[in-house]
């Protein structure tokens, strides 16, 4: 295998990949190990979370590390923090992705199912990314991709309020820490084939054909605007363009898209 560009010959850089038993975290994963980086993998499926580690070691050559976590509880979230802070085996590439939507109206849902979505969506990466910052600015190299979505610029329950934050944070934290040399992008697909929106029982007619995307081609396109040194990768352009007019669209006409996805 060639050595990964920017890395002297035989030494690999590390990447570290929440939620990549599935969907677009598997993609990642997938397409890292074939650049070459070495692999940590977060999950709470350990059987899922071995086979997909024993997959890419096996067909890329690369080291593959696993954690366990759920990443709703804090005590399991903490050695992920600590792993991703190590300086002395330094994660190069933090891929915050795992994430998971409710199918149900805010109040059709209880106030800790609703915590949980929170803590996933929202408290994982934030801890995750300060954790990484503390060792990426010390040595003056690193990378953040946060996984967020379209949902972020519109007004659809807490999913869209939690990935608000996360558009929002990602925005602000790629220019505050581009001068210690981390680069930090956020990504914003929207509808993906994938396990994500079949979890919520979401059926491919409940959305236009048209929407639907490929996680192969979310993830590459993002690789590809991530090492173009972009900030922000919104996959296709009809997303780009629903991005576009989301932030200039009256909330009231925004609303009447809530429906989307809930049949």
């Amino acid at each position: 295998m060639s050595p990964t560009p920017g890395y002297p010959t035989g030494v690999r850089p590390l990447a570290l990949v929440t939620g990549p038993t599935s969907g677009l975290g598997h993609v990642f994963a997938e397409r890292l190990a074939r650049r070459g980086y070495d692999m940590v993998l977060v999950a709470r499926d350990e059987g899922r979370l071995k086979t997909v580690a024993d997959e890419l070691a096996t067909t890329y050559g690369v080291t593959c590390e696993v954690l366990v976590a759920d990443l709703v509880d804090r005590d399991q979230l903490k050695p992920v923090e600590d792993r991703v802070a190590d300086l002395e085996h330094p994660v190069d590439l933090l891929v915050n992705n795992a994430g998971f939507g409710l199918k149900r109206k805010f109040l059709q849902n209880t106030v800790e199912q609703e915590q949980a979505h929170l803590d996933v969506l929202v408290t994982a990466p934030m801890r995750l990314t300060h954790a990484a910052l503390r060792q990426m600015t010390q040595r003056h190299s690193g990378g953040i991709i946060n996984v967020s979505s379209v949902a972020g610029t519109q007004p659809r329950g807490s999913y869209s309020a939690a990935k608000a934050y996360l558009n929002r944070f990602g925005e602000w934290a790629a220019h505050e820490y581009a001068p210690d040399g981390v680069h930090i992008m956020t990504v914003l697909p929207g509808f993906t084939r994938t396990e994500f929106h079949a979890r919520m029982e979401v059926g491919r007619n409940a959305v236009p054909s048209r929407l639907w995307l490929d996680a192969d081609r979310v993830v590459d396109e993002a690789l590809a605007d991530f090492d173009a040194g972009k900030r922000v990768s919104i996959p296709s352009k009809r997303y780009k363009v629903i991005a576009t007019a989301s932030k200039h669209l009256p909330v009231r006409l925004l609303q009447r898209f809530q429906s989307l996805g809930r049949r």
